[in-house]
């Protein structure tokens, strides 16, 4: 994919394409890289807090069997 971005810090563009000479990379692999990178890190989200704080909950009493009628809807 082609894509151009506008706005970046120069300082750091100049040193990752550095980094990329040195590694034999082109500038799209070493971004690809870097995305990927980012977007394995937990997000933080709105408030500052992580999908992983999160604490399970039980659905209210009457729901024990809300997956079978759900396989019952989505499988018939």
């Amino acid at each position: 994919m082609d894509s151009t971005i506008r706005n970046i810090d120069g300082d750091a563009y100049r040193a990752l394409r550095a980094r990329a000479v040195l590694e034999g990379k082109t500038m799209g692999e070493m971004v690809s890289e870097a995305m990927v990178a980012y977007l394995a890190r937990p997000s933080t989200g709105a408030g500052g807090r992580s999908l992983l704080e999160l604490k399970p909950t039980r659905f209210p009493p009457g729901n024990e069997r809300l997956s079978e009628s759900i396989d019952d809807v989505v499988y018939d």
